[in-house]
């Protein structure tokens, strides 16, 4: 991998961290990528050393134990996680963008220094809980619910498809503290791994991603302190929201990592694989798809720079980030697909990475909003909302 797709200037401090993190990919990553996939093996040790480097807590200020990144540079860790391993990448981006930035958002000051601090250092790995077997793209029929009992709350319920899920330390679950008010009555809650009552449930077996830990979480008169409700109650769902508009800029740069690999891999290959006495790169069948996909990731690394750039001023991000992630995880599913098709018969084994990035890709058109809800966020601002 040698970098060829990258086209558009980093900062200085962005090119440092890419190369930190190439380096880091190099040894400690690629190497195991391929048996991690085959095993489904969580690499937590390497999750381990990504936090001693400061990975895991890269948004947020020192004082919380954090690398004071900005989103831009925070989108180029993403990425160069996700060229090495999308398994590794969907690791850090769940822990960093979902569970831990939703402390760093909503939480008092005393919920930051308890949990923020830990994952943000990498001693403790975060979990964040929205979805349920009968509430995916309808967030909001949240089912699991958290009843007031004195100064606690007990959640009875369940949560499926929560990347990190079996081995988080620290999980952020959704509830509903008044079914009546339906979206307007989800409420956050911490929850420590340890609390009776709360388990991780069945791991899933997945297409790719094979060595994130990706469970369902299961809640059983679980009893939590009022102190650990995470924002106002009635407010989980729209602060829900608003930690997706962050957490889809770094789904939109995963996608554009797995995207970035498989290119390489493809191009590599079409220079040196050799028919009709010609390298196949000389055929226009092959140069027109790989000229294809260098468009669509440099188009997709554009639309992660300029919303990363707007969540870093302040704005709101909400149409910005859908389109990012829209887009780059599209054009990741291409890509890789493209990729493949170059490799021929090769690129449907196991003996090339390519199709590993076939397979990782696909989750990035469903998680953290599919593709369908991406564009209903996009045309709300300019066509209105539905049977308004």
């Amino acid at each position: 991998m040698n970098g060829t797709c990258i086209s558009v200037a980093d900062t200085e401090t962005q090119a440092e961290i890419r190369r930190a993190v190439r380096e880091f990919a190099a040894a400690e990553i690629l190497p195991h990528a391929s048996r991690w996939d085959e095993e489904e093996s969580f690499p937590g040790e390497t999750v381990r050393k990504l936090g001693e480097l400061g990975f895991l807590g890269p948004i947020f200020p020192e004082r919380y134990g954090g690398a004071g990144f900005n989103y831009t540079e925070y989108a180029v860790l993403v990425e160069e996680l996700a060229r090495a391993d999308a398994s590794v990448a969907i690791t850090v981006a769940a822990h960093v963008s979902l569970a831990a930035n939703h402390i760093y958002e909503q939480g008092t000051e005393q919920q930051k220094a308890k949990f923020l601090k830990p994952l943000a250092s990498g001693e403790a790995l975060g979990a964040w809980s929205l979805t349920e077997p009968a509430a995916g793209s309808d967030a909001g029929g949240t089912r699991t619910t958290a009843v007031r009992d004195g100064d606690d709350w007990i959640l009875n319920g369940s949560k499926t498809f929560t990347t990190n899920g079996s081995h988080a330390d620290i999980a952020i679950c959704m509830a509903s503290t008044d079914p009546d008010l339906k979206t307007h009555g989800i409420s956050a809650f911490i929850v420590e791994r340890g609390t009776p009552g709360f388990r991780a449930g069945r791991k899933e077996r997945k297409l790719g991603h094979r060595a994130s830990d990706t469970s369902e979480m299961v809640f059983e008169n679980c009893r939590v302190p009022n102190e650990n409700v995470l924002g106002s109650v009635g407010a989980g769902f729209m602060a829900a929201m608003k930690v997706l508009d962050g957490g889809r800029i770094s789904i939109a740069a995963l996608s554009l990592g797995i995207a970035v690999a498989a290119f390489e891999c493809a191009t590599a290959y079409a220079r040196e694989r050799r028919q009709f006495e010609r390298p196949i790169s000389d055929f226009q069948a092959v140069r027109f798809p790989l000229a294809d996909s260098k468009v669509e990731i440099e188009a997709s690394r554009l639309l992660i720079q300029r919303a990363a750039a707007l969540k870093d001023s302040g704005a709101t991000t909400t149409s910005e980030s859908a389109m990012a992630k829209l887009h780059a995880s599209e054009t990741a599913v291409r890509v890789t697909n493209r990729a493949v098709q170059v490799l021929g018969g090769y690129g449907y084994t196991r003996d090339y990475p390519a199709e590993r990035y076939l397979r990782d890709a696909k989750l990035m058109t469903i998680g953290e909003g599919t593709s369908e809800i991406q564009r209903l966020i996009i045309a709300r601002p300019f066509l209105g909302r539905i049977g308004a």
